[in-house]
């Protein structure tokens, strides 16, 4: 393949050390998609044509090592369930879920993000990887917790665990309101720091 036709992404250095693991947070360029879904859009619920969809995902499924096919995404919801995933879904059948957890060599999960924050897991010596869309509902909801459990529950240990977060929006572009603020602080003092107001009478920014 020609370097346009490669998937491309970003590695976690954390990630990158784990011998057998592939990973990678993709950017949008690499793919077939036009207008805009340019290029590599991976939203089987998307508008775009179907058949660039599949394309784009198999070229990421081509950069993790895996079969076209062994690419496992849910549909996201903003929710905290996390899911196991044993073998692909069969088209139009994936559950709602907004984390993918497997224990099981050759496939592939993934999220699909935008402004939200994609995280990815992985305990190296159990064998088991996962992935989180974590958006601020999904975040505020226990979508991480959630994720961490379901790892558990494959044999995973938390102190082996490493996760990398990957680009999300950024606190200067990220306007919330006063209740969203007021929501997170009652759910726990400690996020103090993740908001910030450029001027006393200014909405807040949430990182």
């Amino acid at each position: 393949m020609s370097g346009q036709d490669v998937a491309e992404c970003i590695e976690a250095e954390s990630l990158s050390e784990i011998d057998g693991l592939a990973h990678g947070f993709f950017t949008r360029r690499g793919g077939l998609s036009t207008g805009p879904f340019a290029s590599l859009n991976c939203g089987l619920g998307s508008s775009d044509a179907p058949g660039h969809v599949r394309a784009n995902r198999g070229r990421v499924a081509a950069r993790l090592g895996a079969s076209p096919h062994a690419l496992v995404t849910a549909r996201q919801v903003h929710s905290p369930r996390a899911i196991t995933v044993t073998a692909p879904f069969a088209p139009g059948k994936a559950p709602e879920a907004d984390a993918v957890v497997t224990n099981r060599p050759g496939l592939a999960v993934g999220v699909l993000t935008a402004d939200c924050a994609p995280v990815l897991f992985a305990d190296p010596l159990a064998g088991i990887a996962a992935a989180a869309h974590a958006g601020w509902r999904g975040a505020l909801g226990g979508v991480l917790e959630a994720t961490l459990a379901a790892m558990e529950r494959l044999g995973a240990e938390r102190t082996r665990i490493r996760a990398a977060l990957g680009p999300c929006i950024s606190q200067a572009h990220y306007e919330v309101s006063h209740t969203f603020r007021d929501d997170f602080l009652g759910e726990d003092r400690e996020s103090e720091p993740f908001f910030h107001r450029p001027a006393p009478d200014a909405r807040p920014r949430f990182d």
